[in-house]
């Protein structure tokens, strides 16, 4: 990636996580900001329901209180003292209208309605309710859900007992807990108050919290349609729950803030954005030219020119790193003379030691075959002739041992370059398997060839691929002593063609490995070190590579890659 694409991707990035970050903070600081305003207000919501409801029942315990004193009342309580009582069913219609009650009713001490305000069919049923609440003399008032012919409703009560003599008589009163109650509180802009009971069918999309909170008998909340509901239980006299309470505040403001700040954010992003295009451009306009310029010297470096020079002349840190270049290469130009220097006179004594151990062999039989012939001569002149002949033959022998050493240095020294026609490396293979086919039946090395079929040709010098085939082969041959296996392969890939050498020899070690293609470089008892860099030769100069995997005890793999021939 190009440093002035770097540039603009970091300013966007940054200005982009930027304007980000802010937005989701402000956003998040807004909504939480929110959520707390709105929590404050549903709970003096509820606090205002509950004062509110508080206020009405003592509205109605003082009603009941008068409704228990009234004559009518007092009257009734006396005819229920006698056996065959006369009196009028209808008279808690009358007594709810002059006090101003939703529901009146009188019963008896065993229960028994004996008039009823809003519901008079009820006439001679029972009222649990108002006879447990009579007879504990509780005070107060209390939530009941109250029946009607048509409709179940809550409704905040009072009971009073009645008492004239041995008679006893309750009343109870009470005032609606609906809509009409609910509209009295004084709500916030965007907030509402509901009253949900089993039977109420228009609350059917909130039955899942109202459930949750009967079953839990605790608060809890939902977002329901763009609305947040707190749902709080309401409990009759003795803790059962008779409804529940649902104060929904919209959530639409902060939904709409939350749009506004994220248009907000994706305008100042985009125009973030930009300003970081004509930013990066500009400065890469003024940065990127110096450093395309060191980028063509280090180039001319990699390519051998290490004579070349960038100019030094700015004062800031791309001259810094101009004069650090400069010196560089001055530095690489005096370190290059020293190590080749070096390199030279170490080339030498290598030379020098291999030729002289490589010569020290047969120059020994040499010697002591002169020796032989001058001894004879000196004290056996009769035997003379027939050690002559012995020693011409032991002469002659390791004279050619010596050609053939003084051969193999001159041939590495002088390789000539390749002489470049079409050619198939599975042909070559087949010819050099072909041709140690009898050692490899004498030293028990079973080979396995995979060659591919569809193998593309390469531009190549056949000798020379096959000669330096042949030395992975002798290699291999002298790493299972003791037999083993054999692996040639042949692949192709991306335009290459790779030609894989393995055998289960002894393996070696990884400082042998890195160490196998430098020149009379051998981890053998005999051999002068150059068939492997005679490979890595043949293989550099017809722009391929090679390399080495190898583990102790397990065996080795070379694996040779070649540029297949272009089509033209």
């Amino acid at each position: 990636m190009m440093f002035r694409t770097k540039l603009l991707v970091a300013t966007s990035v940054t200005v982009a996580g930027a304007v980000g970050l802010v937005s989701a903070v402000v956003a998040a600081t807004a909504r939480t900001r929110f959520e707390k305003l709105d929590e404050t207000r549903r709970a003096d919501l509820v606090r205002q329901f509950r004062r509110e409801f508080a206020r009405r029942g003592e509205e109605v315990t003082r009603r009941v209180e008068r409704l228990a004193a009234m004559d009518a009342v007092q009257r009734l309580a006396g005819e229920l003292s006698r056996p065959e009582p006369d009196y009028d069913v209808n008279i808690a219609q009358s007594l709810a209208a002059a006090l101003s009650l939703d529901f009146v009713e009188l019963v008896g001490r065993d229960g028994r309605i004996y008039s009823s305000a809003q519901w008079p069919a009820r006439f001679g049923y029972r009222d649990e309710w108002v006879q447990r609440t009579g007879e504990a003399r509780a005070p107060g008032h209390y939530l009941k859900r109250e029946e009607l012919p048509e409709d179940t409703v809550l409704a905040v009560m009072a009971v009073r007992e009645v008492r004239l003599g041995d008679a006893a008589l309750y009343a109870a009163g009470g005032l609606r807990i609906d809509r009409e109650f609910l509209s009295s509180l004084t709500l916030p802009d965007g907030m509402r108050v509901l009253l949900h009971r089993d039977d109420d069918a228009a609350l059917a999309r909130l039955a899942a919290l109202a459930e949750r909170v009967k079953r839990l008998r605790r608060e809890a909340s939902a977002v329901v349609d763009h609305e947040v509901f707190q749902a709080i239980p309401l409990a009759g006299r003795e803790e059962e729950l008779l409804g529940v309470l649902l104060v929904a505040s919209s959530r639409r403001e902060i939904e709409a803030l939350q749009d506004l700040i994220l248009w907000l954010g994706l305008g100042v992003g985009g125009g973030g954005v930009l300003f970081g295009v004509a930013l990066s451009w500009w400065i890469t306009a003024r940065v990127t030219r110096p450093v395309r310029r060191l980028a063509g010297a280090a180039g001319e470096v990699a390519g051998g020119n290490w004579n070349i020079r960038v100019d030094e002349r700015s004062g800031d840190e791309i001259g810094e790193l101009a004069r650090a270049f400069n010196q560089m290469t001055r530095h690489l130009i005096e370190q290059r003379e020293r190590l080749v220097q070096s390199e030279r006179v170490a080339a030498w004594r290598e030379l020098a030691r291999r030729l002289a151990h490589e010569l020290k062999n047969p120059l020994f039989p040499l010697q002591i075959t002169v020796e032989n012939m001058q001894r004879a001569r000196e004290q056996y002149p009769e035997q003379f002739e027939e050690v002559f002949r012995e020693s011409v033959q032991t002469l002659l022998a390791e004279l050619a041992n010596l050609k053939a050493i003084v051969g193999r240095f001159s041939d590495f020294a002088k390789m000539p370059p390749p002489e470049r026609q079409p050619a198939q490396v599975n042909d070559i293979v087949r010819g050099v398997m072909k041709l140690f086919q009898a050692q490899f039946a004498a030293a028990s090395i079973a080979t396995e060839v995979d060659l591919a079929p569809d193998l593309p040709a390469i531009q190549a010098d056949s000798e020379q691929l096959h000669r330096a085939l042949q030395n992975l082969v002798l290699n291999a041959l002298d790493a299972m002593p003791s037999g083993g296996t054999l692996r040639i392969q042949t692949g192709s890939s991306n335009h290459t063609v790779h030609l894989k050498v393995a055998d289960t020899g002894s393996g070696l070690t990884k400082e042998e490995c890195e160490r196998l293609f430098t020149p009379y470089y051998t981890t053998k008892q005999h051999g002068t070190g150059l068939g492997l860099a005679i490979v890595q030769s043949v293989v550099s100069d017809h722009g391929g590579s090679i390399a080495v995997q190898s583990e102790i005890g397990k065996g080795t793999l070379f694996r040779i890659d070649l540029p297949a021939k272009t089509e033209n």
